[in-house]
């Protein structure tokens, strides 16, 4: 594997800051937000540099039920080799539930929800993990989440459920050891226990981030400080193995570069390790240089599962589609489940839409000034996401337009305008508004 070194995970907020920061041997770049036939100018100047830049996903939701999507791989594969990345990362987490599978609605979380550690839901990610494999044409390596839910029923801790799905794909592994803490605090799981499980020879590299604890739940923000407990998680990983790399990520409320600087330092000083630079290791490390089979991710024979795959991937997908259910449109608590912590979840899924709307439409905040917020979670509350986050945008402003707000006549011209602009539609007329009000309405009863 190679000597990624020191690396922090490349934001277009702090871009300029990024490329001013000396000993950052690389960056990840969520996989999303880029285009492979348009990179932002900022990643070029930085591969110029020799600076390794490795692509992170989001959506492809290789936990979940469905296969995963070709067109999603394809994209994802199209973006690693543009930026000539030694390999790809995503989550084990499942993204979105419902549909053909289930024959109910099709649903987006929005954001990355945990598999349940049994039999069935590791046949499914088996199975996908290698459709996944067979369609990039780099390395795949997998991420570790933070949850605030259990799933009832488990059957396996998260370091044999890990240590298991290697065994069966050869799969590397993202470890982020703030995770493991936010599983600590909210689950119960001990870190020094995932961590004396699992493979370490199969990591990749680890993240490392911060967060906050508010009345006893841990919240994986990305947007705090590195506290001590992540860092100890660190240390007790890099007793354990050198990892080829460590990323810190930075999401929201970025500080100075100087912080940043910081931070690098005393996560460098946490795992005794120098920038590869430092180090005399070239830009490519080991990833350009080994061509066997095993670095381009082959995976051991392991005799097929007793439970088809159809049989798996349908009880899992009734099972995720109750919780997402329950999660995003406001239906009953699925047996076994903790509801005071589903609540928890449920707002912090309706919290994380409101910001990410306001990040790729943030026309609405400036119009709908302190009213945007409440009003977003008010309209979430009863609206499932079922598209992407500016589908979300276009569906939020004409729900209120459908309702004849915002008040203001000025600002409500102002929202008419946008959404038509983004739409290419003709906005509702009062007709049209009264109709579906009244549809909505009798839906809710």
């Amino acid at each position: 594997m190679t000597e990624l070194g020191i690396g922090i995970g490349w934001r277009p907020e702090i871009a300029e800051a990024v490329e001013g920061l000396s000993g950052v041997d690389w960056v990840e770049v969520v996989a999303e937000n880029i285009c492979a036939d348009h990179l932002p100018d900022s990643l070029t100047r930085l591969r110029e540099r020799g600076v390794t830049v490795v692509p992170h996903g989001v959506s492809l939701g290789l936990g979940g039920a469905d296969r995963p999507d070709p067109a999603r791989l394809a994209a994802l594969g199209e973006k690693a080799v543009a930026l000539g990345a030694p390999l790809v990362t995503e989550h084990i987490a499942f993204v979105r539930a419902g549909g053909p599978l289930t024959a109910t609605p099709l649903l987006e979380a929005g954001h990355l929800l945990p598999v349940p550690r049994t039999r069935d839901a590791l046949d499914v990610l088996v199975e996908n993990v290698r459709i996944a494999q067979d369609a990039l044409p780099v390395p795949l390596a997998l991420e570790n989440i933070a949850a605030l839910v259990c799933w009832p029923g488990e059957e396996m801790s998260e370091g044999r459920f890990l240590a298991e799905l290697v065994e069966r794909t050869g799969v590397r592994l993202l470890i982020d050891v703030a995770n493991l803490h936010t599983n600590h605090v909210n689950r119960g799981e001990d870190p020094a226990r995932a961590l004396s499980e699992l493979p370490v020879e199969a990591i990749a590299y680890v993240h490392v981030a911060g967060g906050v604890e508010r009345d006893g739940v841990w919240h994986d923000t990305h947007a705090h400080p590195v506290p001590k407990a992540v860092l100890e998680v660190l240390t007790d990983l890099t007793s354990r193995v050198s990892p080829p790399g460590v990323l810190l990520e930075r999401d929201d409320d970025f500080p100075p570069a100087t912080e940043l600087a910081e931070e690098l330092e005393t996560i460098a000083a946490a795992v005794g390790i120098r920038s590869a630079r430092a180090m005399g290791v070239p830009p490519d490390g080991v990833w350009g240089r080994v061509g066997t089979a095993h670095a381009r991710g082959a995976r051991p024979s392991v005799p097929a599962p007793a439970v088809t795959a159809a049989t798996a991937r349908q009880r899992l997908g009734l099972a995720q589609a109750s919780l997402l259910s329950a999660l995003v449109a406001g239906t009953p608590v699925p047996e076994g489940f903790d509801s005071r912590r589903l609540g928890v979840q449920s707002r912090a899924l309706a919290a994380k839409r409101a910001g990410v709307v306001a990040k790729v439409a943030p026309e609405l905040p400036e119009i709908l000034g302190r009213d945007f917020r409440p009003a977003f979670l008010a309209y979430a509350r009863s609206r499932p996401m079922t598209g992407g986050y500016r589908r979300d945008a276009l569906d939020f402003v004409e729900h209120l337009l459908v309702a004849g707000r915002p008040e203001d006549p000025q600002a409500r011209r102002r929202l008419t305008r946008w959404w038509q602009d983004r739409s290419g539609s003709r906005p509702p007329g009062r007709a049209t508004r009264l109709v579906r009000a009244a549809r909505h309405a009798l839906a809710g009863r």
